[in-house]
């Protein structure tokens, strides 16, 4: 496979063909092992995800290494992402327990006051979506539709907000 990938880039649309097709053939068994067979029907859309992930990356292949082993950390993360998206997640009635999880903030006062502190070290809204994503749990793109930007955009300033903020810390410039 590592032939007909190397030919693929370097431009043979019939390589590529072959090589998607092998893929295939390859791949479904790849996920059938590792699905229940509850989950099973899901063998194809992996396979299909994962050509799709290999084809938008496939310039990051480095043609020094193994394809394989490429190949796999993409399929790998395709299905760590399956089996999160579909796990089983218990559902807690927290009205009823509202007692038990109820939490004395006042020891985290200061904390969020250093928080603030530092986060005012940064652009306002920079500052607002870094609170908003890693502290409030918020999602990148939630944040970034309350602001009135690109998902991309947030989450750049995010990257870079962090970046100084990191910097500044670890005895560096801004």
């Amino acid at each position: 496979m590592r032939a007909l990938m190397v030919a693929a880039l370097d431009g043979d649309a019939g390589a590529y063909r072959r090589l998607l097709s092998e893929l295939t053939r390859y791949l479904r068994p790849w996920f059938a092992r590792r699905l229940t067979p509850a989950q099973a029907s899901h063998a194809e859309d992996l396979v299909q995800e994962t050509l799709l992930a290999v084809h938008r990356r496939r310039m990051t292949y480095d043609r020094s290494r193994p394809f394989t082993a490429w190949l796999h950390a993409i399929a790998h993360h395709k299905f760590v992402d399956h089996v999160r998206h579909h796990a089983i997640r218990p559902i807690v009635h927290l009205d009823d327990d509202a007692p038990i999880f109820a939490a004395d903030d006042s020891a985290n006062a200061a904390d969020r006051r250093d928080v603030e502190t530092i986060l005012a070290d940064v652009p306002e809204r920079t500052g607002a979506l870094i609170r908003e994503t890693r502290l409030e749990g918020a999602s990148v793109a939630e944040a970034a539709a309350r602001h009135g930007m690109s998902e991309t955009a947030a989450k750049v300033a995010i990257h870079r907000g962090l970046k100084s903020l990191m910097a500044r810390f670890a005895g560096g410039a801004k």
